[in-house]
């Protein structure tokens, strides 16, 4: 991605690929680079955004953090959604862990509380996995506060607004769990199927670990740490994860905290007990774990000026990973609260052979100062993955501030982001402008190539401990490209 404003070609050719580059040299020789770059701004920003009557409030109180997964699924007709709750001391929703069951052919929607007051955190939000008999099951811990997690399931595969009453695991008395991301690889277990819960916190080494259920998640046993960091700073591996359901999941990862390290990004993958790297062969036994985060396949090099973070990880249809991460650019000799005020999206493919990675947009600054990485997040598609959304309060192809003309502040979008080109090139289409609050942290739930379901939360993100948002839903068909 190049950003020289001498090269217009160049960069006409990146932000409109619709054009070709014939036309454009054409233009630019004739002097119409203004219209064309007029029509290129119109283009990338009004078409088809989203109005807020086209969207739906899900609950009026609720956020999450992106290193949970699933925490929005698609199962029998419905949309689960999972959020924790905020709002001021006192409140009786403040820390309430939700999920809210949407029925995607009435309209109709129940919002469940499945634990009071857990936790004003939005790093407790729930994974969610539909379970082979059909029901439902909820993961959730506080953030690092405890030694246990809570798991809860629907009494029944139909309702699924009914709960049983939550119980707990315990790893080890000396963990402080928080992330769980749930998976279930079908041929495990003697072909009966295996649910994985990976975590952080075993022993409280904030390293990312490990446990499993072979009966439903009716009871779990504990695995071991999946990626240690030897170093005597308990730097902390952060972890996307993504599976095909069937034999493998894969683990995209960093070597710690963006704060208290220069971050690379990292592969591997986990098949028939084992850790490989992206080419295949085989590293350790998942019960042993990496000895460092770089044993792993590397996609991206960071350093003290390009510091990155994990956002999302999808397979195609081939099972190929693609991953998505932010960086943020780091200049010499500027002070601390200027650090987080210029971060970048990443894209990579897995082609088979190795990994085709690019800078893709600007994410513009980062959410607020004492978090200097927090961006508003971007996520793919996973029925499509040439397919992105991001939220950013810069223009994603220029850099340039979003100022909204409804109130005159800058604030947080959603655009959409397509591909044909394995990553190289990207047209991108405004979903929200000219916002009077901030749109964050997007995710698509897995459902079909014809239909979209976009989910996003809006509202005031001061703190992870502190904001005034709600979650919203957006319909999209993508054969006539409408929004339902």
């Amino acid at each position: 991605m190049s950003y020289q404003t001498s090269d217009h070609i160049h960069k006409l050719n990146h932000c409109c690929s619709w054009v070709p580059r014939s036309v454009l040299k054409k233009l630019i020789n004739f002097r119409g680079f203004i219209l064309i770059f007029v029509f290129t701004f119109l283009h990338i920003h009004t078409n088809a955004f989203a109005k807020a009557e086209e969207w739906v409030t899900l609950n009026d109180n609720g956020a999450w953090c992106w290193f949970q997964d699933e925490r929005a699924i698609i199962h029998e007709g419905n949309l689960i959604v999972g959020s924790v709750a905020n709002g001021p001391v006192g409140s009786l929703r403040r820390g309430d862990i939700d999920v809210v069951i949407y029925s995607l052919s009435t309209g109709s929607k129940n919002q469940v509380e499945l634990h009071d007051r857990l936790q004003n955190d939005d790093h407790d939000v729930p994974a969610l996995l539909a379970l082979p008999d059909g029901k439902l099951l909820a993961v959730y811990s506080k953030h690092g506060n405890e030694n246990k997690f809570y798991y809860t399931t629907t009494k029944s595969t139909k309702d699924f607004t009914s709960w049983s009453k939550s119980k707990n695991f315990v790893p080890s008395l000396t963990s402080g769990i928080t992330y769980s991301n749930l998976h279930f690889l079908a041929r495990e277990n003697k072909g009966k199927g295996r649910i994985y819960n990976f975590y952080r916190g075993l022993d409280r080494l904030n390293k990312p670990s490990f446990c499993w259920s072979d009966d439903n998640a009716k009871s779990w046993k504990n695995g071991n740490i999946v990626i240690n960091v030897p170093l005597k700073y308990k730097h902390r591996p952060y972890v996307k994860y993504a599976s095909n359901g069937t034999d493998t999941i894969h683990l995209l990862y960093t070597n710690g905290h963006p704060r208290n390290y220069n971050n690379s990004i990292y592969h591997i993958y986990y098949k028939q007990g084992n850790l490989h790297n992206s080419n295949g062969k085989i590293i350790c036994p998942l019960k042993e774990g990496l000895e460092d985060p770089s044993n792993g396949t590397r996609i991206f090099a960071g350093d003290s000026k390009n510091i990155a973070w994990t956002s999302d990880i999808h397979l195609d249809s081939e099972g190929r990973p693609h991953a998505v991460f932010s960086v943020r650019k780091n200049p010499s000799n500027i002070p601390k609260e200027e650090t987080g005020n210029d971060i970048r999206y990443h894209y990579a493919k897995w082609n088979g052979q190795k990994w085709n990675e690019n800078e893709i947009a600007y994410a513009g600054s980062s959410l607020y100062l004492q978090e200097n990485d927090y961006t508003g997040n971007i996520c793919l598609d996973p029925d499509d993955v040439n397919i992105i959304y991001i939220s950013s309060n810069a223009d994603p192809v220029t850099g340039s501030p979003l100022i909204s003309n409804a109130d005159g502040k800058r604030h947080y979008e959603i655009y959409k982001g397509e591909t044909q080109d394995a990553g190289n090139s990207w047209k991108w289409t405004a979903i929200t402008r000219d916002s009077d609050e901030d749109n964050l942290r997007p995710i698509v739930p897995k459902w079909n190539q014809s239909r979209t379901a976009l989910l996003w939360y809006r509202g005031h993100y001061h703190t992870y401990v502190d904001y005034q948002t709600r979650v919203v839903l957006l319909l999209m068909n993508n054969n006539n490209c409408n929004i339902e």
